[in-house]
């Protein structure tokens, strides 16, 4: 151990004259462990509820969608999906019918977003799909009416449980003796499903896709190939790439672009936060400084011994430096300490409960990727580091002529 590390610690641990120093020395390092955990806490508020939403959002769409640029419905979809399947990072592709409805249960009537899918193939790709609420998934041609799957917020709004009837109306219409009159169909409720996602169980049924295709007239077309990748991160990256093996007749959307405006405003809301609470850390900074500042008011006739008998403006330089950053390291610990904690009880325990209808999800999660935490450290250790370059640089300057001269 250098003697610059030695006094350094000599000085933060020894009993002063002025203990007033001390308590400023204490409150710096509550204000950085308080910043630190403030930061912790916060940014793994906001990454868990937008890692949540995420999941939820990614498990009732698609990571890519191709549909036909005319809005006609999608031609030889099954070429272009053999195409596809093929893809390195591909892990499913699903032609998709849909289009709103009118749907009509024993006690009122909904709007709702009619989806005709291959149930069979959905169900081995999605875990919702596997454990539905109640019933079971239907079966093409298993009874005299087709089967729809109704979300479980969709079911209670209009009064329909598994095996009730149900009536949907689509906005097309057809010609009849009574002139245009809008197209019906009567559905089997066989089960109610569940994914998480308060927008989608409110507003969404699943049907088959050959009695959705036949619903909405779309013939030997479909509304969109549904794409599933493994990376939801690398959806760009595969868009580029299926825009050169399909035909310039299609439209390829991403995720991203459907839900941007959500995770947008998720982003620049953790950006905002981070720099906010940074502030606790950057007031208890302050406080090194002012404690740096009195210490050397406190030991200039230390500081004048010191270089009398050789010491270099380096080694009192870094004397000073070593107590503002062993400050700054005990705070920075302590609140690393508290905040994951925080997170870990309230994770076990789901404290913080919220509206699922307008939060999407029951309760608040905690989660911080290791990035996040890498960041809040060294975010913090650099301020309370830079906080010390002041005193001590004022420390090295001490005349040790004047400092000694009425001794």
């Amino acid at each position: 151990m250098g003697y610059e590390r030695f006094i350094a610690n000599r000085y933060l641990t020894a009993r002063r004259k002025q203990a007033f120093i001390s308590v400023i020395t204490v409150i710096s390092t509550i204000g950085i462990s308080i910043g630190v955990a403030a930061l912790i806490i916060a940014v793994a508020l906001i990454t868990g509820f937008q890692k949540d939403v995420q999941d939820k959002i990614l498990g009732a769409t698609s990571h890519l969608m191709i549909s036909d640029v005319m809005g006609e419905g999608l031609l030889n979809y099954e070429a272009a999906a053999a195409k596809i399947r093929p893809m390195a990072g591909v892990t499913s592709v699903s032609p998709v019918a849909y289009g709103m409805v009118l749907l009509q249960g024993s006690s009122k009537a909904q709007g709702a977003m009619l989806k005709g899918m291959d149930l069979g193939l959905e169900r081995k790709n999605q875990p919702w799909l596997r454990t539905l609420e109640s019933g079971t998934v239907p079966e093409q041609g298993s009874g005299k009416r087709e089967g729809i799957l109704l979300g479980r917020d969709l079911a209670f709004s209009i009064g329909a449980g598994v095996g009730d009837i149900v009536t949907a109306v689509t906005t097309s219409s057809r010609l009849g003796p009574l002139g245009m009159t809008p197209k019906t169909k009567l559905f089997q409720v066989t089960g109610i499903f569940r994914t998480g996602l308060y927008e989608f169980d409110s507003t969404t049924a699943l049907a088959g896709l050959p009695a959705a295709r036949k619903f909405f007239g779309l013939g030997d077309r479909v509304s969109y190939l549904q794409v599933m990748i493994e990376d939801i991160f690398a959806a760009d990256k595969m868009k580029d790439s299926l825009k050169s093996i399909l035909t310039p007749m299609v439209y390829i959307t991403t995720w991203t672009e459907l839900n941007q405006s959500l995770f947008s405003a998720l982003k620049l809301e953790k950006n905002i936060i981070f720099l906010t609470i940074t502030l606790i850390v950057i007031v208890a900074a302050l406080n090194i400084i002012a404690t740096l500042i009195l210490m050397v008011m406190e030991k200039t006739k230390d500081i004048g011994v010191l270089m009398a008998l050789g010491a270099t403006p380096a080694g009192i330089r870094k004397i000073f430096f070593i107590q503002g950053a062993m400050i700054g390291i005990v705070g920075t610990a302590v609140g690393t300490g508290l905040g994951l904690l925080w997170c870990l009880v309230a994770n076990t325990f789901e404290l913080i409960r919220v509206p699922v209808d307008i939060y999407q999800i029951s309760y608040v999660p905690f989660r911080i990727t290791p990035l996040d935490l890498l960041l809040i450290i060294g975010v913090s250790l650099s301020i309370s580091l830079v906080s010390t370059l002041f005193p001590s640089h004022r420390a090295a300057k001490v005349d040790p002529v004047t400092a000694l001269k009425y001794e």
